[in-house]
């Protein structure tokens, strides 16, 4: 089976799905070594590990190809659901996206309605007219036929043209043939529910992790309101910038390690220091 057809086969199963957010081969890689199957390729944790900054349009296509092919290459079989962000541009260009996420294997991909450029703030997010977020959407469920590949479908629009017209938006996305919908900053529970209501019975995505605005249910509740998939952006990566800080802490005391680092022979294993060399017997020369 092709990632698509797993992923779409999960989906149909009982239960909610926990996407942990990876950005890298290690991160994605730790991810299937803990046992889960899927991954969501976050954009704002790529742009935290490979700019060193926020998650505000600064990322290229290109970077974002990088960086799921560098999850896909640690992580073979981890279905990964990769953020293609507004398809870097017009339809057109949210075409070529799609196709290129697909041939680089990924099981499903994200594209939202925001504007890009945006304005030069950290505030808000204005979206495309429905008219043009309708031709976006075409263009991109019409790319995924190449591969396979499940488009999900998100609306930035809640906060700036409220919850009636984000609904509207979904109803179109599920027209349009999305196969996964996605409701960004959701105000409350109900908001929730009219979302999931609108998805038609396909499956909805929600961002969990706290601290933004927007209702962040746990994932039992998750799963009460009728979401299917939850990610958590900032569950791996900001442990792992922590982890970074302890370390540099560390140094400046004179250890040589943080307290919280792995063993030198647990973290050898993690990386498969030994699968390697096992690997490598079969091409040694040295016979003696």
């Amino acid at each position: 089976m092709t990632p698509p057809d797993r992923l779409h086969a999960l989906l149909a199963e009982p239960g909610f799905l926990v996407m942990p957010a990876v950005w890298d081969g290690l991160s994605a890689k730790l991810t299937w070594q803990a046992g889960y199957n899927t991954a969501f390729l976050s954009g704002s944790c790529v742009a935290a590990s490979r700019i060193g900054g926020p998650d505000l349009d600064l990322l290229t296509a290109t970077e974002m190809q990088d960086s799921l092919n560098m999850t896909r290459t640690a992580a073979p079989d981890l279905l990964v659901l990769a953020d293609g962000d507004h398809g870097y541009g017009n339809a057109m260009n949210t075409q070529r996206t799609v196709r290129a996420y697909g041939r680089l294997g990924a099981a499903a991909v994200l594209i939202e309605d925001k504007i890009t450029p945006r304005a030069l703030t950290a505030d808000g997010k204005p979206v495309l007219p429905r008219d043009e977020v309708r031709m976006k959407m075409r263009a991109a469920v019409e790319a995924a036929k190449d591969s396979g590949i499940l488009v999900m479908a998100r609306t930035d629009c809640r906060p700036t043209l409220g919850i009636d017209e984000a609904l509207a938006r979904i109803e179109l996305y599920v027209e349009e043939g999305a196969d996964i919908l996605f409701l960004d900053s959701p105000a409350d529970e109900d908001e929730i529910l009219r979302a999931v209501e609108a998805a038609a019975g396909r499956p909805s995505f929600a961002v969990l992790s706290p601290g933004a605005k927007r209702e962040t249910p746990s994932q039992k509740r998750a799963e009460e309101l009728g979401l299917k998939i939850g990610t958590y952006p900032t569950g791996m990566i900001s442990p792992a910038a922590a982890g970074i800080l302890a370390g540099l802490e560390a140094f400046r005391a004179g250890k040589a390690n943080a307290d919280i680092a792995l063993p030198f022979a647990d973290f050898r294993e993690k990386l498969g220091y030994g699968d390697y060399d096992e690997t490598a017997k079969r091409f040694n020369t040295d016979t003696k």
